[in-house]
Parts: C-alpha cells; structure tokens; sequence
C-alpha cells in the first residue's frame, strides 16, 4: 500500500494557517501521515507472519482484510484531496506529468522486487499502478464537479454487479475479465493471487469522492482544510508530505530487520 498522494503544491499567494512553507495543508498531510502510520504497523504483521514469528492469515481474515480496506480508502482519499489542492493551486501539466512518472517507476520497482520475493504471487497492480492510473482519470475528469459524487458512487457499485453476472448471465466472459490482461479493470469474478491488487474499479470511487470533497471544501469552507494541526500532529505531518519515499523504503528496512532477527535467532 502507499500514501494516496505524491503530487506537491505550489505555494499559495496568501498564506494560511494550516499551510506549511511548501504551500501544502498540513491537516491532509497529518491524515495521510496517520495512514502511513497504519500501514507500517499492518505491514510489520505482515512481515512478522511471512517469517513465522506470528502465523495469521491475511487473506481472508476479516480483522486483517478490513484493516486493509480502511488503509487503502485513507491513502485513495487523500490523493483526491490532494488533486483538488493542486487543481486548486494551479498546477500545470508538466509538474503533475513529473510526479506521476516517479509514481510509475516506483511501481514498476515494486514490481520487480515483489517478483524476487513471491514470484508465483507477485504484484502486478498494486496501489500504486492503481494510483497511477487513477490520478491521470482524476485529472481529467476533476471538471465534472458535483458529478463527482455519483461517478464515486457508481464505481463503487460496478465490481459487485460484474461479479455477479461474471458468474451468471455472461459467466463466458469471466476468463477474459479475470486474465491479468483486463483484471485491472476490478470487473472481476474472483480476485487475482497476488501480493497487493488495487483495481481502478472499485478505488476510483473513494479517489473521485476526496476530489469531490475537495473541491468543494476550498470553494466553500476554505478555513476547514486549512486548520492548523497540533504541534503533537507536526510528525505525522512531515510523513504525510514524504509519502512516497517512506513508502518505498520502509518494506525493504523492516524486512532486512527481520531477516537479520532470522538468521540470529535460528
């Protein structure tokens, strides 16, 4: 999983409370900032289970699978609210171009080295294939307003309806939808065995609703996303707006740990 927005802002021309000298919001920086907190901690579990110190099951056990539905919502959402501020702020093309080609690389490096650890399950579209994909259809589609809401909505209800014809009336498309080729899409009939899957479909939703959300807050009540945070909050704030970095690093580092804890203990 990963922080739910990489793209920077420009700073504003008026400063405001809750913004820090990058011209970024502290309080969506502090949100993003907590989920990173919580991915590390479930990532840990993780990690801590694959070396058999703590066996659990993360597939199907629902105290893990929901942990991880609500981690992946928190990051979605906050790159929403991050396309809005930068929309909001100005942002061209060439810096959003910019940030989304590290957004791909990093992908592509979590592919390769997902590939070395669980080559029969690596992960082919994780978060951050899916945010790369669905920043580009925020951006265009960030004019659509309050429209937003209902695109959110239905994507949200699209996979469960497929799901359900998959299996029924069009269960002879079901290879097709399923073949790693189209199962991106999220129109699936059973999930792919893999590491991490963030399909567009149903994450696309939760981005457009903190898009939609965002929009609205600047244009509307401006001063909410621009509170200041305690300084207790500060932290969480600077690992909210190094999202990206922490998120490539702090795998390799916890694993390494526990490989060294490993090899000494056993």
């Amino acid at each position: 999983m990963s922080a739910p927005s990489f793209t920077p802002s420009p700073v504003p021309s008026v400063p405001s409370v809750g913004f820090n000298r990058s011209g970024r919001y502290d309080s969506v920086d502090t949100l993003r900032g907590l989920a990173m907190v919580w991915m590390t901690v479930f990532h840990f579990c993780f990690d801590l289970s694959h070396f058999g110190f703590w066996p659990q099951n993360f597939r199907v056990d629902p105290f893990w699978t929901m942990q991880r539905t609500v981690i992946v919502s928190l990051f979605l959402f906050c790159a929403g609210l991050g396309q809005a501020i930068a929309l909001h702020q100005g942002q061209g093309w060439h810096r959003f171009g910019r940030r989304w080609a590290q957004i791909v690389g990093c992908a592509l490096l979590v592919s390769a080295g997902s590939f070395a650890m669980f080559p029969q399950s690596f992960i082919h579209f994780g978060v951050l294939h899916g945010m790369a994909v669905m920043l580009l259809i925020a951006r265009c589609t960030a004019g659509w307003g309050s429209w937003l809401w209902l695109a959110g909505l239905l994507a949200l209800a699209l996979p469960p309806l497929a799901q359900h014809l998959l299996s029924a009336a069009w269960a002879d498309a079901a290879p097709l939808f399923n073949s790693r080729a189209l199962n991106w899409l999220g129109l699936v009939s059973r999930k792919p065995f893999t590491e991490d899957y963030v399909p567009v479909l149903p994450w696309l939703g939760v981005l457009w609703w903190g898009l939609a959300l965002g929009q609205w807050t600047l244009s509307h009540r401006n001063h909410w996303m621009s509170v200041s945070v305690p300084r207790m909050l500060k932290p969480l704030a600077m690992l909210g707006r190094w999202s990206l970095s922490y998120y490539m690093l702090h795998q390799p580092a916890m694993i390494g740990l526990l490989m060294l804890v490993a090899w000494v203990v056993r």
